[in-house]
């Protein structure tokens, strides 16, 4: 079993998919309260640190091998104002930090799609060098949650480093093959719940995959599908993303319906058992700032098998 220190990890999302390519987690740093409950929830062996980042040492975590990360989104998105290394939010060097602090075989960090934008260049050029000063090889990538099987349209931006001697090692998952069920043909069962007489219907209807779920931040975002565009994509799907709903529709509700909770951690790609601490607000901004797990899984794979192909002898020809 590998082991791995995730940064960053509110709901489990990439936790969760490390866990199932073989990562054991040693510690799992998360500032909010409500995130670290859900984690407790779900997996009570787990040791859940709530700290800041920026306060949290790491220097008892050598010989890990993996720091995995979602820091926080906001600098780097178009959402936002972009302003990158001068967002107080923006956690790239206190990850730099850990790893300097614990030197791990591999370092996963995840992001936005706004990092690759050229006004950024010279911040990851610079995320790469100091890492490659610190003995490792880094690569940058995007990759959309849909070619592993997420319902969603989901770019996200990933930085896997590995020491020099272990880089060759590493290769990119492949997208696979069979596209994504719909959102009508994922959620047809949980929109059934209360044997609505229009699921049918919708289902028809919710016929491509998702936009992108968006959680918002502590200061702006509730418990709604997004901005303006995000909920006229969804009223092409016939939903309503103008707020959650606590239930799936009852049997003769008329009109679009609204997701749950469970709907959208769902389309995230966490599976039906994994239970979410918190109101409705709270749970949902934990589901829409969640790394998918298939996806952390997809490349946490890539990663252990670099691993464990440095760890096998080889063989002296005769």
């Amino acid at each position: 079993m590998l082991t791995s220190l995730e940064l960053c990890a509110g709901a489990g999302g990439q936790a969760l998919g490390l866990e199932m390519a073989g990562f054991e987690p040693a510690g799992l740093v998360e500032i909010e309260a409500a995130a670290c409950r859900t984690l407790r929830l779900n997996r009570p062996d787990w040791q859940v640190l709530e700290a800041d980042l920026h306060g949290f040492s790491a220097s008892h975590f050598q010989g890990i091998d993996l720091v995995a990360g979602g820091v926080p989104c906001p600098p780097f998105s178009k959402a936002g104002k972009q302003l990158g290394a001068a967002d107080e939010r923006d956690l790239f060097p206190q990850a730099l930090r850990v790893v300097d602090e614990c030197r791990p075989k591999a370092v996963m960090l995840e992001n936005v799609r706004g990092l690759l934008d050229p006004q950024f260049d010279i911040y990851r050029t610079h995320i790469t060098d100091t890492m490659q000063k610190m003995g490792y090889t880094g690569q940058w990538r995007l990759l959309h949650a849909s070619s592993f099987g997420v319902s969603q349209l989901r770019p996200r931006v990933i930085f896997v480093a590995l020491q020099h001697d272990l880089a060759a090692g590493f290769d990119w998952p492949a997208p696979q093959l069979s596209p994504p069920p719909s959102v009508g043909e994922l959620l047809h069962d949980l929109m059934m719940a209360n044997q609505w007489r229009g699921a049918d219907t919708w289902r028809s209807r919710a016929c491509q995959i998702a936009p992108t779920l968006v959680g918002g931040s502590k200061k702006h975002g509730g418990p709604d599908l997004g901005p303006s565009r995000a909920k006229r994509a969804w009223e092409t799907l016939g939903v309503d993303g103008k707020g959650l709903a606590d239930a799936p529709p009852e049997r003769d509700f008329v009109g679009m319906p609204r997701l749950t909770v469970r709907m959208t951690a769902r389309i995230q790609g966490f599976p039906d058992s994994w239970g979410f601490s918190g109101k409705k607000t709270a749970s949902y901004r934990q589901v829409g700032n969640a790394f998918p797990p298939p996806m952390a899984y997809a490349v946490g794979a890539c990663i252990g098998r670099a691993i464990h192909r440095a760890a096998k002898p080889k063989l002296r020809r005769a």
